[in-house]
């Protein structure tokens, strides 16, 4: 059996001559977040959908829990909770209301499972409010306990935050972080909020175009950020000749007039402010930089910010 829970091969969809998802092999491990990240537009969403066999793929596997989930899908799915677009809840029942209608249509006999679910995202069970009453957040919430009400081992969410205010996505992050450390959930989620999957995820895959470019640990792709100190002189050209014929430094960068960068961190930042201005230069800035997970996404798509 393999080493992840979730795996495809070659997962490809296309939509006549559009190529929505192309060639993508991801690998998420048990007990731990995976972020797959991209831009709107970028795959995200039809990907999940084929991991759940809402859409069929045009070519390539999809293995959940060591099964594919063409030829499996009935023994699969119940391991499965997912919330891929909003839950059509009414409006005019409370939040245990709703979900007891989802649990008849389900055939969800344990007596036990809508209140708990309502526990474990930390809303009340038989309350008065009616779901129009909700926040953003709390509906996001009974969305994600009508996803873990059957108790699966595995979660995938589309865009869980997409939409929330700042309040309703810390809580929303809080306890998605709290599925996975205390009810050791594996969980799949999707954003295009650079700095909520940073904080959230451990391990990261990035896609652009519907091609995986980048998958790793967090931790990995945190160490792969760049370091380097950041100079604003009056003539960075000047500067330049400074670092190589003075200081012997060639590892640096000029990025216009008056902006550099020198990658060499080990150097004392204060040796190089004194050379510079020993040779006439102003100098406005000088201070250390590490590149964020927006820097990275923007280096490995070869394209503006994410959006």
């Amino acid at each position: 059996m393999s080493d992840y829970i979730i795996e495809t091969r070659n997962l490809t969809k296309q939509y006549g001559t559009q190529t929505s998802v192309s060639d993508l092999n991801i690998h998420v491990k048990k007990g731990r977040i995976y972020g797959l990240l991209g831009r709107n537009g970028a795959g995200k969403t039809t990907t999940m959908k084929m991991l759940l066999g809402l859409t069929a793929p045009t070519s390539g596997e999809v293995e959940i829990l060591g099964k594919n989930i063409r030829t499996n899908n009935k023994q699969v799915l119940p391991h499965i909770g997912s919330l891929i677009e909003a839950p059509g809840f009414y409006p005019n029942l409370t939040g245990t209301e709703n979900l007891r209608i989802f649990a008849e249509l389900r055939n969800i006999k344990n007596a036990n499972a809508i209140k708990g679910a309502l526990e474990l995202v930390g809303l009340p069970y038989r309350d008065k409010k009616l779901f129009s009453q909700y926040s953003l957040g709390m509906k996001q919430r009974l969305a994600i306990a009508l996803a873990v009400m059957h108790n699966p081992s595995i979660l995938i969410l589309d865009e869980p935050i997409n939409g929330l205010d700042p309040i309703g996505i810390a809580e929303v992050r809080s306890f998605i972080r709290e599925l996975c450390d205390a009810q050791g959930k594996t969980i799949l989620i999707s954003s295009h909020i650079l700095s909520e999957i940073a904080l959230l995820a451990d391990d990261i895959g990035i896609i652009d175009h519907g091609v995986l470019l980048e998958e790793e640990s967090l931790t990995e792709l945190e160490n792969k950020n760049r370091h380097y100190i950041q100079f604003g002189v009056s003539d960075s050209k000047t500067a330049a000749r400074i670092l190589q014929s003075d200081l012997r430094i060639q590892n640096f960068k000029v990025c216009d007039q008056h902006i550099l960068q020198v990658m060499d961190v080990n150097v004392p930042i204060a040796l190089i402010n004194r050379t510079f201005i020993q040779n006439g230069l102003e100098v406005s800035e000088a201070h250390m930089c590490e590149d964020t997970l927006e820097d990275y996404f923007k280096q490995v798509t070869g394209g503006e910010g994410i959006a």
